[in-house]
């Protein structure tokens, strides 16, 4: 099946500028991998420029397959625990105030890579005591204590995304579970309530949109705050294929829909992805929050 041409307003600046090649030079000298690159981001010249980047732990081979994902997978080999102070390196070198860190699945770890996740966190505050950090986690195959070992770093956000619906889920990531997912952001709750939680939908997979706003009430039953909503682009023919593009009005829609199941916050477009301008979600989820609670005591 061939690749659907894309609409018009998925236009996007060639990656460039003096910011862009700081960037790009920094993640090279410290051999630091970002999930902009691999997962061939369309945001990657705008977040750049702008000294934001979601970096990728855990090296850049995933030990699973899924049909939406670009990111290389296969069987890695060994674990780099100098890895969290490089980052941290980075992180000092750009003046970051806000940081994303994600990783690749790393199911041949007992503990699935959690140990370094929160070595990240740790080093990132003993450097940059300021910055603050947005942790995008793997499911851990459903590990409870390398979750805890997470939580206890104290991330600024937990996120973890159910990317598609539950109707859906097995025939795009056959290794997932959704409802595992729905237990992790669940669990975080549990752990942390102070710490805002957050996931993310890709649209276009095959998808009702009934199917979606059920979702987004399944996230809004276990507690999570925060919420992206974007459009899947189909990496490669080899990838599954776009079962539609969704118009700028219809996320708006879905954006209104999910102000009104109680989000915190929600950022619904085309180019949204889940670390997108993922620092004025927080800054605006912390506000909203704290107006709610206001509410509720009041």
């Amino acid at each position: 099946m061939t690749t659907k041409r894309l609409p018009s307003w998925f236009k996007v600046k060639f990656p460039g500028g003096s910011n862009y090649r700081l960037v790009s030079g920094l993640l090279r000298e410290q051999e630091l991998h970002t999930v902009c690159e691999e997962a061939k981001c369309p945001n990657i010249g705008e977040c750049w420029e702008r000294k934001s980047a979601t970096f990728m732990i855990l090296g850049d081979i995933c030990t699973r397959a899924c049909r939406y994902c670009a990111v290389t997978s296969g069987r890695p080999v060994g674990l780099d625990l100098t890895e969290p102070d490089r980052l941290a390196v980075t992180v000092a070198k750009l003046s970051l105030s806000y940081c994303v860190i994600t990783a690749v699945n790393r199911d041949d770890l007992a503990d699935g890579g959690a140990y370094i996740f929160a070595q990240c966190v740790r080093r990132i505050r003993f450097r940059v005591p300021g910055c603050k950090v947005e942790l995008l986690i793997p499911d851990f195959e459903g590990n409870q204590a390398a979750l805890e070992m997470v939580v206890e770093s104290q991330p600024d956000v937990l996120n973890h995304n159910i990317e598609t619906v539950r109707e859906i889920f097995r025939s795009v990531r056959a290794r997932g579970n959704y409802d595992r997912s729905l237990k992790i952001l669940e669990r975080t709750k549990k752990l942390a309530p102070s710490i805002p939680t957050k996931s993310g939908i890709m649209v276009g997979l095959g998808e009702s949109k009934d199917q979606i706003i059920n979702t987004m009430e399944d996230l809004r039953a276990v507690g999570c705050d925060l919420l992206t909503v974007g459009q899947y682009l189909q990496p490669s023919k080899g990838h599954v294929s776009v079962s539609r593009f969704y118009s700028p009005d219809e996320f708006q829609e879905l954006s209104d829909v999910g102000y009104k199941l109680g989000f915190a916050h929600v950022a619904s477009g085309p180019l949204v992805r889940s670390s997108y301008h993922a620092d004025t979600q927080h800054d605006a989820a912390i506000s909203r929050i704290r107006i709610m609670n206001a509410g509720a005591t009041s």
